[in-house]
C-alpha cells in the first residue's frame, strides 16, 4: 500500500559584462568577464544572445551563476557564525546519527495512532476521511524512508548512512506488516463502496482510494491467511535471486588474451596498458572491450571480443530464469494471468502486456525502414573494403557505425570546444531563466544553515513563484567526490501535501507530551518536523516538496580557482534531464502526497526529464545563457547541432535494439515463464531474428544474462521508448511547431503544466496526453491509443 518513490532508473539566458552585479562577483573573478578579442578558433556562425535577465531578478541571477561558478564567492556567501544545529535538511531529527532512530520510533507512533484511528472508523464522518488519513500514513512512513534511502547513499558520514539504513530497516518492516493488514483493505472498501462517504471526496480524493486499493490488491491482502503467508515469502525470495542476479552477473569468460598485433586500430596507449609478454588481456566486461569492438581492423580478433561480450555465464542465465519463475508464480498466487498482468495493473498507462505489445510492434514498423536503411549504409561501408561481401556481420556494425561518424565529430581537442561555453553556474543560471520564461519560477540561491546539508559543497537553492511565493527547496550537490555514487540520480525527500488544522494539533499536542520529539516553535514546524512549509491564501498549510539533485561534475578547485566546472554537452543534457524530474515535484504540489510530483503513472515518469533534453539542444534556449566562460563570447550552434547529428547517426538501430530489450523484457515476464520448456536464451535470439534489421547475436551467445534491468523494471522496461515518442510529440505539437523561439513562450509552458505536469498522479495521464497534445483519440487509453504512440516513433530528423 505505501511506497517510498525517492528518484525516477535515468538548460538558459546569458548575462553581458555590464549587468554584472558588482556585489555578485569579487573583484578577482569579475575581471574574466571583461570584454576580450573574439576567438577565432571555429569560424561558425554563432546563436543570436538574448537579452538580459530582468532587472527585478538580476542579482538573484547573478548570484546563482556565481554560487556554483567561483568557489570563493560560495565560501562567503554560505559562510555563517555558527549556531546550534537546525538538522539535516532542516529535519529537527537528524541534528546527529542516532536522531534518525528516534525520527523512525516517533514515526512509527504516530503511524500506528493512524491505524488504530482508520481500523475504529464506523460513522460516516469518519469513513469520509479515510483516504486522507491513509494518505497521511503513507506520508509519515515514507518520511523516514525517502529521507532514509537519499542518506544512505549520498551522506559521507557512514555512522549517518548505517542508522539511516537502520531506521530504514524499521519502518520497512512495519510498511510490510500494513501492506498485509486486512482490516485497513476491509476499512478502504468499506468507505468505498458506500455512496455518502464517496459523494464529498474530491475527485482527488477518489483517484487516491483508488490506487490505495491496488496496493493492497498486489499484496495479496484479500487471500486467505496460508496465502498471504506464501506471498510473503515468494516476495522475500524475489528480492534475494533479483539482488544475487544483479551483483553476481558474470561473463562466461572474463579475460580475452589475444596477440597485441590482432589489435591494430585500437588506441595504442590502452592496448600497451593491457599487455603483457606480447599478448594482450583484454577484460571481457570492460570500457576497452567495447573500445575493441569499435576500432580494431581485424575482423577475427572483433568476433572473438563479440563472442566473449555477449555471453553470460550459466549461473547468471539460471538466477534469471530462476527470478522469472518465482514472478510467475506470485502472480499465479494473486491471481493473475502472468507478473506482466500484475506490475501493469498497478499505476501504469498501458495497464495489460497487450496494450504494450501494441505499443512496441507499431513502434518496431515505424522505425524498421529507417533502420534497414542504416544496416544498408554499414554494408556499404564495409564493401569499400571488401567489395564482394553479401551481408553484415553481428561484430561489424560498431566498427563499421564509428568509421562513418568519425568525419560528424568536431575538429581539435573534443573537451575544449563545447564546455568552455557550459560552466555550471551559467547552465543553472540558464535553467532558472527558462523556467522563469515558461513557469513563472526561478532558482534563488538561499544560504544554508548550521547542519542543513551534508557537504560544503551543497547549494540549496528556493524555488520560488511570480505568483505563489516559496514553493520548493532544491539541494544541488553536483560535484564530484570519491565516496559518493557516480550516478546522477533526482531524489523527492518529502513530496507535497496538504497538512490539516487537525493534524497540527494533534502533533503539537504529542510533542508536548512525547520526551523524544524535539522542542518546536508552532504547531506548523511540529507538523513538518521543522522542515519549511507553506502558508497558501486560503491559510492552508502545505509541506514543500523537497528534492536533491545529485550528479558527479568536476570540482571547480579542480583547476585552481581561476577556473569554474566547465560541462560537456552530455553532461548539461544530465542536468537538464534530472531538473526535468524537479520541476515536476515542483509543479505537481497536491494535496495528496501519493499522488504528488513524480508519483505519477510510472510509464510518465520519464516524460518531463525527457521533454527537457530537447530544450537543451535548441538554439533559442541556448541562446537564452550559453557563453565562453572566459571570453563572453556566444555559442556557436552548428557546434551543438554537429554534435547532435554525431549522437543521432544511428539512432534508428539504436532505437530497435532497444524494442528488442523491451520485448525481451515482456515475453520473460509472460506466461511463458512458468512453461517447463522456458529458455530465455531462444525466446531473445527469437525476438532478434523476428524484429531486428541488423544481424542477430550467433548460437552459443546469452547476453540476456548481463540485462540487469529485468530484476529492476520487471515487465516495465517499455516505459523509457514510450516516454521518448511522448516526449518528442509534446516537443513538436507544443513547443517547436516550426517556430523559433516556441520553446521559450509561456503560453506553452502553461499549456504543459496545466494540462500535465500540475497533476502528478492525481489525474487520469491519458486525458492529460489527450488535452496537451489536442488528440481526442488518446482520452480514453487502451490498447488502441498505444498503438497510435507507437505509430508515431522515436527517430528524429538530422
Amino acid at each position: 500500500m505505501m511506497k517510498a518513490v525517492t528518484r525516477t532508473r535515468q538548460w538558459q539566458r546569458w548575462v553581458c559584462s555590464s549587468c554584472l552585479s558588482q556585489r555578485a562577483v569579487p573583484a578577482l573573478q569579475r575581471r574574466r568577464f571583461s570584454n576580450s578579442p573574439k576567438s577565432a578558433a571555429v569560424e561558425i556562425e554563432p546563436i543570436i544572445p538574448a537579452s538580459h535577465a530582468p532587472p527585478l531578478y538580476r542579482d538573484e541571477d547573478n548570484t546563482l551563476r556565481s554560487v556554483f561558478d567561483y568557489p570563493r564567492f560560495w565560501r562567503e556567501f554560505s559562510s555563517h557564525p555558527g549556531g546550534v544545529s537546525v538538522g539535516l535538511f532542516r529535519n529537527a531529527y537528524l541534528k546527529e546519527p542516532r536522531g534518525f532512530l528516534t525520527f523512525a520510533r516517533v514515526s512509527l507512533r504516530k503511524a500506528r495512532a493512524v491505524v488504530s484511528k482508520v481500523l475504529a472508523a464506523s460513522s460516516v464522518q469518519e469513513y469520509r476521511a479515510i483516504v486522507r488519513d491513509l494518505d497521511r500514513l503513507s506520508d509519515i512512513l515514507c518520511r523516514v524512508l525517502d529521507m532514509a534511502d537519499f542518506v544512505r547513499v549520498t551522506h559521507p558520514d557512514r555512522n549517518m548512512q548505517r542508522m539511516a539504513s537502520m531506521a530504514w530497516d524499521m519502518v520497512y518492516q512495519y510498511m510490510n506488516e500494513l501492506n498485509t493488514m486486512t482490516g485497513l483493505h476491509d476499512q478502504l472498501a468499506a468507505a468505498m463502496a458506500n455512496p455518502d462517504v464517496t459523494a464529498v471526496w474530491s475527485e482527488e480524493e477518489k483517484t487516491v482510494a483508488e490506487v490505495l486499493k491496488l496496493d493492497f490488491t498486489k499484496s495479496a491482502v484479500n487471500l486467505p491467511k496460508k496465502y498471504r503467508d506464501r506471498f510473503v515469502e515468494l516476495s522475500s525470495e524475489i528480492s534475494a535471486v533479483g539482488s544475487a542476479f544483479v551483483q553476481e552477473m558474470a561473463p562466461d569468460q572474463d579475460l580475452i588474451v589475444l596477440p597485441s598485433s590482432d589489435l591494430r586500430g585500437m588506441d595504442p596507449l590502452q592496448a600497451r596498458e593491457l599487455t603483457r609478454g606480447g599478448k594482450v588481456h583484454l577484460p571481457t566486461m570492460s570500457g576497452q572491450a567495447a573500445l575493441a569492438l569499435r576500432t580494431v581492423h581485424d575482423a577475427d580478433a572483433r568476433k572473438l571480443i563479440y563472442y566473449a561480450s555477449r555471453t553470460a555465464s550459466r549461473r547468471s542465465v539460471e538466477l534469471l530464469e530462476h527470478l522469472m519463475r518465482l514472478r510467475a508464480e506470485l502472480a499465479t498466487l494473486s491471481g493473475f494471468e502472468s507478473y506482466g498482468h500484475l506490475a501493469l495493473r498497478d499505476r501504469m498507462m498501458a495497464r495489460s502486456p497487450e496494450a504494450v505489445d501494441k505499443f512496441l510492434r507499431a513502434l518496431a514498423e515505424n522505425n524498421r525502414p529507417k533502420a534497414m536503411q542504416e544496416m544498408a549504409e554499414l554494408l556499404a561501408e564495409k564493401r569499400k573494403a571488401y567489395p564482394a561481401v553479401k551481408r553484415l556481420d553481428p561484430w561489424d556494425k560498431d566498427y563499421y557505425s564509428d568509421l562513418i561518424r568519425r568525419p560528424l565529430r568536431l575538429t581539435g581537442r573534443q573537451g575544449d570546444l563545447l564546455s568552455p561555453y557550459f560552466s555550471l553556474g551559467v547552465v543553472m543560471q540558464g535553467l532558472s531563466r527558462l523556467f522563469t520564461d515558461l513557469y513563472g519560477i526561478r532558482l534563488v540561491p538561499k544560504q544554508p544553515v548550521v547542519g542543513e546539508t551534508w557537504h560544503p559543497d551543497v547549494r540549496r537553492l528556493d524555488v520560488m513563484s511570480d505568483t505563489e511565493g516559496h514553493v520548493a527547496v532544491l539541494y544541488c550537490d553536483l560535484f564530484y567526490r570519491p565516496d559518493k555514487s557516480p550516478n546522477p540520480a533526482h531524489f523527492t525527500v518529502r513530496c507535497s501535501r496538504e497538512i490539516s488544522e487537525a493534524e497540527m494539533a494533534e502533533v503539537w499536542q504529542q510533542s508536548k507530551q512525547d520526551p523524544d520529539v524535539p522542542p518546536f516553535a508552532s504547531p506548523e514546524y511540529a507538523a513538518n518536523d521543522g522542515m519549511t512549509f507553506s502558508r497558501q491564501p486560503n491559510k492552508t498549510i502545505k509541506q514543500l516538496p523537497t528534492i536533491a539533485l545529485v550528479c558527479d561534475f568536476p570540482h571547480p578547485s579542480g583547476h585552481g580557482e581561476q577556473q569554474p566546472a566547465l560541462l560537456s554537452f552530455f553532461q548539461v543534457e544530465t542536468l537538464f534531464h534530472e531538473m526535468g524530474h524537479a520541476i515536476h515535484s515542483v509543479l505537481a504540489r497536491t494535496s495528496f502526497q501519493t499522488v504528488s510530483g513524480t508519483r505519477c503513472a510510472t510509464d510518465l515518469a520519464e516524460l518531463p526529464s525527457t521533454l527537457m533534453e530537447y530544450f537543451a539542444a535548441d538554439a533559442s534556449v541556448l541562446g537564452q545563457f550559453a557563453r565562453h566562460y572566459e571570453s563572453n563570447d556566444p555559442l556557436p550552434y552548428r557546434m551543438v547541432a554537429q554534435k547532435v547529428r554525431q549522437a543521432r547517426r544511428f539512432e534508428a538501430s539504436d532505437t530497435e535494439n532497444q524494442i528488442i530489450l523491451a520485448m525481451l523484457d515482456q515475453a520473460l515476464h509472460s506466461p511463458r515463464a512458468a512453461q517447463p520448456d522456458f529458455d530465455s536464451t531462444e525466446i531473445f535470439h527469437g525476438l532478434q531474428r523476428t524484429y531486428g534489421s541488423a544481424p542477430p547475436d550467433p548460437p552459443g551467445t546469452r547476453w540476456q544474462g548481463f540485462f540487469g534491468h529485468l530484476s529492476g523494471y520487471g515487465s516495465t522496461y517499455y516505459s523509457y521508448l514510450f516516454d521518448r515518442v511522448l516526449a518528442q510529440r509534446v516537443w513538436e505539437v507544443v513547443f517547436k511547431s516550426g517556430d523559433r523561439g516556441a520553446a521559450l513562450r509561456r503560453e506553452n509552458g502553461e499549456r504543459l503544466k496545466e494540462s500535465l505536469l500540475k497533476w502528478g498522479g492525481s489525474r487520469d495521464p491519458w486525458k492529460c496526453l489527450a488535452e496537451v497534445l489536442g488528440d481526442e483519440r488518446l482520452a480514453e487509453g487502451g490498447e488502441e491509443a498505444m498503438a497510435l504512440v507507437g505509430s508515431w516513433g522515436s527517430t528524429r530528423q538530422n
